[in-house]
């Protein structure tokens, strides 16, 4: 009977394998009731048959248990990496369906941020510390989105960019970009990389509509396409460092924020657009 005590121990994880030992110990129990019939070589050789059928069935359950569990933290591991380059929802869809993944937004906030001081400081400094810098400062900046509702949509050197009301549409989609844009101009200012260098940021906002897709095979990206993404590209490229632009179409959607006009100003490729300045999101003096 030891050999049911070890199918036992190991068989309580496993409903197959619990059958497999209650089949042979009814077998075996059957074989030494009616042992007057079988002769007790013969019972010795069934014995033998059965425990080697139950440590092969044992041995199988236990690999496929494992196989399962393999499968199981693979396919995590691989919606972890899906889910931190695509939005969750882009992520589903893109699982059910293999084909363009295109979307129009009509109302969205898109905010683009560009390091000043960054180039003429990378010479000086080596790559191990230049990455942790940028990085420092860009794992601060997704903080701060993911925090004020945002989508993260890529960084390109040393430009992050995101958007507010997408995938899925919000409201508050400029008032949201705005509170992102003040967080991440503070953050920057007070952040020193060295005890000579200084960094600083210019910052462009744009409310409007946009084309939103998932572009790529062997590396897919979430990407933005439109006139609301070149304005707001432009609206940072032509700020001074430490401000934060925003088109008219982003300042009518916020009443509460401290905002000054510029007037009109020429901006390239768009000739002459009317740029606010956020100073402040109204609740403190100005």
């Amino acid at each position: 009977m030891w050999t049911l005590a070890v199918f036992g121990s190991v068989a309580c994880r496993n409903r197959l394998a619990l059958m497999t030992v209650a089949a042979l110990a009814s077998l075996i129990t059957f074989a030494v009731l009616f042992g007057g019939l079988v002769s007790t070589a013969s019972m010795i050789e069934s014995m033998t048959i059965f425990s080697i059928i139950a440590i092969v069935l044992l041995f199988t359950v236990h690999q496929l248990e494992r196989a399962e569990r393999e499968a199981f933290f693979e396919r995590h591991r691989s919606e972890e990496l899906l889910h931190n380059i695509l939005p969750v929802s882009i992520a589903s869809r893109l699982k059910e369906d293999q084909g363009i993944l295109a979307d129009r937004h009509e109302e969205v906030t898109v905010l683009f941020a560009d390091i000043v001081g960054f180039t003429p400081l990378s010479a000086s400094l080596s790559p191990e510390r230049l990455v942790s810098i940028l990085d420092t400062l860009f794992v601060a900046f997704d903080d701060i989105a993911f925090s004020e509702g945002l989508e993260k949509i890529k960084t390109i050197g040393d430009a992050y960019m995101a958007a507010a009301g997408l995938p899925e549409a919000v409201p508050d989609h400029a008032a949201r970009a705005a509170r992102a844009a003040l967080r991440m101009r503070d953050f920057t200012r007070q952040f020193q990389p060295s005890e000579t260098a200084t960094l600083d940021i210019r910052i462009g906002l744009r409310s409007g509509p946009v084309v939103a897709g998932v572009i790529g095979q062997s590396k897919f990206a979430y990407d933005l396409w439109g006139d609301t993404v070149n304005t707001a590209s432009r609206m940072e490229s032509s700020g001074a460092a430490g401000t934060i632009q925003a088109s008219a179409s982003t300042a009518a959607l916020l009443p509460t924020f401290r905002l000054r006009s510029r007037g009109e100003i020429a901006v390239k490729g768009k000739g002459k657009l009317e740029i606010f300045v956020l100073e402040g999101d109204g609740s403190e003096p100005s």
